[in-house]
């Protein structure tokens, strides 16, 4: 068999998934339930993935690279998961890199007892620290910014666990929703602005930490609530016990969760994530009306919005176009002949609802333009008389430094061309963007507060909620250079 082999352009052309954190303590079979609850968050890395369980005296670790399918539901890997208590992460690499040191949870064996721990976000200031931490001796076994995490809860001088994580945190920049296991208690933090999210659920008394609802939802646990921007909640066989060890702020929940990001059947921050994408279509629709006969997602992200967008605009929804589900990211023997399929390895046209139809196709964002190009030309190809564009997001004109994975300012479509040359580009009818406006009013908001945002929107507006210390150099982090640069070294 051939070796598999990343399609550049499909690889490239979309934004990569964060990651997902999940955690249960009090339960007999902590570990399975992990490998369920991981199950229902691998839309949100899908490279590799780490359970670790406690079982009273020793602390038991499994991490792999692959899917949780491939790895995780295997009776052998879960029957060496023993214990009550077990934390996981599935990952998609932002910051590190790839390889199995890089896999989550860490685990370290510190001063008095275990800790593991797991992370979703990304920290802007972990090489700084690093370098200090390794300049004091420290030394790190993986390329990853939340090993940064492990060692500065190791050398804090505080004298009990629940200080010396707080003290750990407390140097932190960038965004972070973590779970943490130790030999006593499972600890879970969001950063003081909320960045990513993290929800506390309950499964017949044993509490759970988990990036979504929806990984709540396929255990049958209930939701509780959202852990709030900037609280540490401590979970002990005494119950949940909450702090609040940074400066208040207001929050600035990252908008891209909304559009993309999240499951639509999860519910994040009060909003059920299906209908405001719906809403985020019916705006759209509205800014952006077109004469048309048919409305087609781009599957499967655009499909709510464009079910608004059908039901606002009066026009028929139709699924004109048809995804392969198990292509995934790889394809096995590219051949230059399969490399030209391109796009058609995961999208076909459905000719009967697309000849001789003005079609308006919606998708959630566009980042470098190559897929779109390739989808608009293949319903021009199944006959399509026009093809509109409409994007259920504002352009996408930044990379992101809070952990979600995206090509620098200068690949990036929106960033170099004006949305007339775009629809020239990607050879449309026409293109239309959500405005930032109209994606704060499909959040119920009644639009957006320049002076205070109530979002993380900064892919789109370049208003970063923290500083960027690893990007700053000796210069102010909003340098056109460094937003250049991008963020990550992955």
């Amino acid at each position: 068999m051939a070796d598999e082999c990343i399609l550049p352009d499909e690889a490239d052309d979309h934004f990569h998934d964060e990651c997902g954190v999940f955690g249960i303590f009090g339960r007999k079979d902590a570990a399975a339930i992990v490998a369920l609850g991981l199950h229902a968050l691998q839309h949100r890395g899908q490279e590799a993935a780490g359970i670790v369980s406690f079982d009273g005296s020793q602390f038991f670790v499994e991490r792999h690279i692959g899917l949780i399918s491939d790895n995780f539901t295997k009776p052998a890997v879960i029957e060496r998961l023993h214990g009550s208590r077990a934390i996981g992460h599935t990952r998609y690499a932002t910051a590190g890199g790839s390889g199995l040191r890089n896999v989550q949870p860490f685990f370290a064996e510190l001063a008095d007892g275990g800790f593991a721990i797991a992370h979703n976000g990304n920290l802007t200031n972990a090489s700084t620290i690093q370098r200090t931490l390794q300049k004091q001796g420290s030394i790190f076994s993986s390329t990853s910014d939340t090993e940064t995490i492990l060692h500065l809860v190791a050398t804090s001088k505080e004298k009990d666990t629940n200080a010396r994580f707080i003290d750990g945190v407390r140097q932190l920049e960038g965004a972070f929703s973590l779970v943490a296991l130790t030999n006593k208690k499972m600890i879970g933090c969001r950063d003081p602005l909320g960045i990513r999210p993290l929800v506390l659920g309950d499964l017949d008394g044993s509490y759970i930490l988990a990036s979504e609802t929806c990984a709540l939802d396929i255990i049958g646990a209930r939701y509780v609530r959202d852990v709030k921007p900037g609280e540490m909640i401590v979970i002990t066989d005494h119950g949940t016990e909450s702090f609040f060890p940074f400066e208040p702020q207001s929050s600035r929940f990252c908008i891209f969760e909304y559009v993309y990001f999240a499951r639509p059947d999860s519910s994040v921050e009060g909003h059920n994530v299906y209908e405001v994408r719906k809403r985020i279509g019916a705006q759209l629709a509205l800014e952006h009306p077109v004469d048309a006969d048919i409305v087609i997602p781009v599957p499967d992200s655009g499909t709510p919005a464009a079910i608004g967008f059908a039901q606002a605009a009066g026009i028929p929804f139709e699924l004109g176009i048809i995804r392969n589900h198990y292509v995934g990211r790889t394809f096995i023997q590219p051949t230059d002949s399969i490399r030209h399929m391109g796009v058609k390895l995961k999208h076909n046209a459905n000719r009967r609802s697309i000849e001789g139809k003005r079609v308006v196709l919606v998708d959630d964002s566009i980042v470098r333009g190559t897929t779109s190009q390739k989808i608009v030309q293949m319903v021009r190809d199944a006959g399509a008389k026009e093809v509109h564009m409409r994007i259920a997001s504002p352009p996408t004109r930044a990379p992101c430094f809070y952990g979600v994975d995206t090509p620098s300012a200068s690949k990036l479509l929106a960033s170099r061309m004006t949305t007339e040359e775009m629809t020239d580009f990607i050879r449309a009818n026409s293109l239309g963007f959500l405005s930032i406006e109209g994606l704060y009013r499909a959040l119920d908001e009644a639009g957006r507060n320049n002076e205070a945002p109530q979002y993380c929107d900064a892919c789109f507006t370049k208003d970063y909620p923290t500083r960027l210390t690893d990007q700053e150099g000796s210069e102010n982090l909003r340098h056109p250079s460094v937003l250049a640069a991008g963020g990550h070294n992955s």
